[in-house]
């Protein structure tokens, strides 16, 4: 492609060749003008054989060589902000004196690049590697010339667009004539966490192997009061995740070429377009337990595979829920060069309203009104952080709103239309600023509403305010930690600490901004003489039973008093909704004074398993009322019975590089029924498909054992991880990290290429 045509010709042409005429010539048509040249002229200008990339140390320098692409010398992936080396060879010696070069960078699926928009920019290169101009400025500078060879360093802006580019090289001979060479290759232009320039820089070097280069973490699920790490295998250097990630932002983000550079515009478009609601994203939201035509959530191991299939069929891929949008989201973002991580907050709000308050509407016979009760609140929600300056939030009262920003892809509410949520600011959430952009205000609610229980009569009488709870929503909001397999707590990045002066102000100054605010009113403040205490033994296996105990103590001095309610346990799914009632348990009670008296349910395997959603998950209720009292009492809380681990053997000696082991897993059976129809799931670093292992039966006591041969394929840290599913238990997992020495001749591929592992399943087996 040339861009010598009519009616534009640049200043640094005119320097270099004055003689130059505009050639009548397209700047967007793939031609070669040699063949406009006559066969004298054409054969004199200086032509291009053949560019060396410097593959190897361009990615090394750019942090790249993990991808696949790269490793694979499928294209160069750099990193803008800095440098990268080409090396031209001509068809003859090189000559300064009348030989013009210049690079012709294309944005490759912009229609009409243009130099306005920053899509198709045209470099000269100056001698010496001093000339590479400002930071936020394309520049070229010639490192060295012998010969028939000459060596260059380009350096994109910090702010050049994040997608695929085209290079074309365009030489000439001075007043003679000109040719072009198109480079065969794409090359990919990332997001530089490593550059201070880039609106993206994590200085922290720790940090950035956690949040740009490690390829597996840690999800938090569960509930509360039983947390549950499980591994996620981000993949972000696998093939095709990458082309994918780049695709998308044009494809189905819809953001223009020019604009692509914006991580802000960018972490907005990815909440979008990781869900399928609006735009046909990567993934399709199933919350019901029907997963018929797809892949239960529960089921994925990892982001690679749901890529892999959409870049293929350009379809949303079935089925997933918050974990899953986030694993997918935290892939794209580390595979375009954004800092990002996965963040749990427990007993997370969903607020329909706007209100900043989660509300609960009691019937007179002590059940919740679903119709009425439009807010929920989740055992767990999972969202992701991106790291970013925000010079578009500007100074606030307590600084600047750079760092981590919330981006939700779970699609819960439209946002300007559409179902997504952030980039917002974690320090304006905690600081309860929240109409900055964007959406603030949901995120503040999903850490930190008050949840209030109103006695609704119908809707002609007034409510009553039956209890606020100020300490019900954001608990142990978790991420990984940085490179440690454990969980690391960062409430207190998105909230004050609870019942401090600082969280109750916090919560008036968000209330004030929001125009949905239900009035505060004290709970029953005249009576205080009865207290209710829920406990709940929080560590029960599945298939065991487990009770649920109200205390109820009786305060006065002098006075009995009648307590009359009831205890419920529901399963539910993990979002707070679709209660199916397992048992109900109702009680009168006596207390004297200063006495007390308990109330205990026992809920056994066989009432609660036909109910149980796959992630076991319940909400146990308690509602009483004081006799010849106004007092109402009513509580809530969440609950789950703990699944197995999946156990992992690799060997009996040390683990090396490229050295076959086996590989032996487990899982026994805590049912007090047989499991049919088992399927263990095995991904990790080599394995490029995941290896499935069937299990016919696992009787009552069993255990079940999958064995095959594998081999690290690079030296460094691992994590393989497991799934197991059967017909009668699911979402199993387990995992396990090890370190791989290097092999003793130290023979590893270049940039540790894990393209060859060699991996052969063996042998399944129960053992009774």
């Amino acid at each position: 492609m040339s861009y010598w045509y009519r009616n534009y010709t640049p200043s640094w042409l005119q320097r270099w060749w004055p003689n130059s005429q505009p050639r009548r010539v397209n700047p967007f048509r793939n031609t070669r003008p040699s063949a406009d040249l006559e066969d004298g002229a054409s054969s004199a200008v200086l032509g291009v054989l053949k560019v060396d990339l410097c593959l190897e140390d361009n990615h090394e320098e750019h942090h790249t060589s993990h991808f696949y692409a790269a490793a694979a010398k499928e294209a160069l992936v750099v990193r803008r902000g800095e440098p990268f080396r080409l090396k031209i060879h001509f068809n003859r010696d090189y000559s300064p004196s009348k030989d013009a070069i210049s690079f012709i960078f294309t944005v490759a699926d912009d229609t009409k690049p243009s130099p306005g928009h920053g899509t198709l920019n045209a470099l000269v290169p100056h001698d010496g590697i001093d000339y590479l101009g400002d930071t936020l400025e394309w520049g070229a500078g010639i490192e060295s010339h012998e010969g028939q060879t000459l060596t260059v360093l380009i350096k994109p802006p910090s702010t050049c667009p994040v997608t695929e580019w085209k290079l074309d090289i365009d030489t000439k001979l001075l007043g003679d004539g000109s040719r072009s060479y198109p480079l065969p290759l794409p090359i990919y232009v990332l997001f530089n966490p490593w550059c201070p320039d880039d609106q993206v820089y994590l200085e922290d070097r720790d940090q950035r192997k956690e949040y740009v280069m490690h390829d597996t973490t840690l999800i938090w699920r569960g509930s509360y009061n039983r947390l549950r790490p499980s591994v996620w295998k981000i993949g972000q250097f696998e093939r095709h995740v990458l082309e994918c990630s780049l695709k998308v932002l044009g494809t189905v983000g819809r953001i223009p070429p020019a604009y692509r550079g914006d991580p802000v515009r960018v972490a907005r478009a990815l909440s979008a377009l990781v869900n399928s609601v609006d735009d046909d994203g990567v993934l399709l939201g199933n919350w019901s337990e029907d997963f018929s035509g797809g892949v239960a959530p529960t089921k994925w191991t990892g982001s690679v595979e749901i890529l892999q299939q959409f870049y293929k069929t350009q379809k949303s891929v079935k089925f997933a829920q918050c974990w899953n949008f986030s694993g997918v989201l935290t892939t794209i973002a580390r595979s375009l060069g954004i800092p990002s991580r996965i963040i749990t907050c427990y007993s997370s709000a969903h607020d329909t309203q706007a209100s900043l308050t989660v509300d609960v509407f009691i019937d007179a016979n002590n059940k919740k009104l679903d119709a009425e009760t439009t807010d929920s609140i989740w055992n767990y929600h999972v969202w992701n952080e991106l790291w970013m300056q925000r010079p578009d939030l500007g100074v606030g009262e307590h600084g600047t709103f750079d760092g981590w920003q919330v981006v939700d892809a779970t699609p819960q509410e439209a946002s300007d239309n559409m179902y997504r949520v952030g980039p917002a600011s974690v320090a304006a959430v905690k600081n309860g600023d929240i109409l900055r952009p964007f959406d603030g205000g949901f995120v503040f609610a999903e850490v930190n509403a008050d949840k209030l229980y109103w006695r609704y009569n119908g809707p002609s009488q007034p409510l009553k305010l039956l209890r606020k709870d100020t300490l019900a929503i954001g608990h142990l909001i978790s991420t990984k930690a940085v490179l440690k397999w454990e969980r690391e707590d960062i409430t207190d990045t998105y909230k004050h600490a609870e019942r401090s002066e600082e969280e109750r102000s916090t919560m008036l100054k968000a209330l004030k901004q929001s125009r949905h605010a239900f009035s505060r009113y004290y709970l029953n403040d005249n009576f205080n003489d009865i207290e209710f205490d829920m406990e709940l033994k929080d560590d029960i296996k599945i298939g065991q039973s487990f009770s649920v105990v109200l205390k109820v103590s009786n305060k006065s001095e002098s006075r009995t008093h009648m307590a009359t309610g009831q205890i419920s346990c529901d399963a539910v799914l993990y979002t707070g909704v679709g209660a199916v009632e397992v048992k109900t348990l109702g009680f009168e009670l006596e207390l004297e004074p200063k006495s007390s008296d308990y109330v205990r349910m026992e809920v056994i395997f066989e009432e609660y398993y036909d109910k149980l959603s796959s992630q076991a998950a319940f909400q146990i209720s308690a509602a009483a009322k004081v006799k010849d009292t106004d007092y109402d009492y009513y509580a809530q809380d969440d609950f789950r019975v703990r699944k197995p681990d999946i156990k992992f053997q690799l060997g009996e000696a040390a683990i090396v590089a490229q050295k076959e082991l086996d590989v032996i897993l487990r899982l026994e059976n805590p049912l007090p029924i047989p499991l049919h129809k088992g399927v263990f799931t095995v991904e990790g670093p080599g394995i490029e498909q995941p290896l499935k292992f069937k299990i016919a039966e696992i009787p009552v006591g069993g255990t079940a054992a999958a064995t095959f041969k594998y081999t690290p394929p690079y030296a460094g840290r691992g994590t393989m991880l497991a799934k197991f599913t059967s017909k009668e238990l699911d979402d199993v997992d387990g995992y396990r990290h090890y370190e791989i020495e290097p092999r003793p001749e130290d023979l590893l591929q270049p940039n540790g290429s894990h393209r060859s592992s060699n991996i052969i399943r063996r042998r399944t087996d129960v053992i009774a």
